[in-house]
């Protein structure tokens, strides 16, 4: 390796540790005080970066959130991947997996405060979330559960209200209530009929793991 090759592999491991650290430092921050109340300021001070420097890898607080945001979301899908591991039905572990997201969108700050930018926090869950829920979408219909010919577009519509009622709730446009008919309808497009979507929606639902 030449001396050029090995200053340039440093400088792209700086960047790349630097850019965790921001990431991780936001959530952390914006955890603990919503993103409107963070700064840019504590949170380079919180990954002990620069504060001049933040701004090379994000250009503004919102970029930063979603990139937060995106990392929840994997997260997320991880800690409801470990508790459906356990489920017999595949057509309950894509019920669980939508409930559980729109709960979430309704009571993490993070969430929340972003759910405005519908588009684009639509986007980042169908990314970030897809490769779990397309999986569960094509698995349930394997086993005869749902007729879904394109999980990617049942998931992509799915990302889309799921934000929408959200932010509906959290708005106070619409009671609470709305996101147990959400689920309903949501598992209704993977092609059951709404008695058994009732079923699946009403079933227990575990806690999810702390880790």
């Amino acid at each position: 390796m030449s001396v050029a090759e090995n200053k340039t592999g440093r400088v792209a491991r700086r960047r790349q540790k630097n850019l965790k650290a921001l990431i991780s430092a936001g959530q952390a921050v914006m955890g603990e005080k919503g993103i409107d109340a963070a700064t840019m300021h504590e949170i380079a001070e919180r990954a002990d970066v620069g504060a001049g420097t933040i701004y090379t890898y994000f250009k503004s607080k919102d970029e930063l959130a979603i990139a937060v945001l995106e990392r929840l979301m994997h997260e997320l899908a991880l800690k409801i991947e470990q508790v459906t591991d356990t489920f017999d039905d595949p057509a309950q572990v894509y019920a669980f997996g939508i409930r559980t997201v729109i709960d979430t969108a309704t009571s993490d700050l993070r969430w929340k405060q972003l759910l405005n930018r519908a588009e684009v926090i639509a986007n980042a869950m169908f990314h970030r979330m897809g490769p779990f829920a397309i999986r569960d979408l094509e698995n349930a219909t394997e086993a005869g559960r749902f007729k879904v010919d394109n999980a990617a577009l049942t998931w992509k519509m799915a990302t889309h209200a799921i934000v929408g009622v959200a932010l509906s709730v959290t708005n106070d446009e619409c009671p609470e209530f709305t996101i147990d008919e959400t689920v309903v309808r949501l598992l209704c497009m993977t092609g059951i009929g709404r008695e058994e979507a009732r079923e699946l929606a009403a079933r227990p639902r575990p806690a999810l793991p702390n880790a």
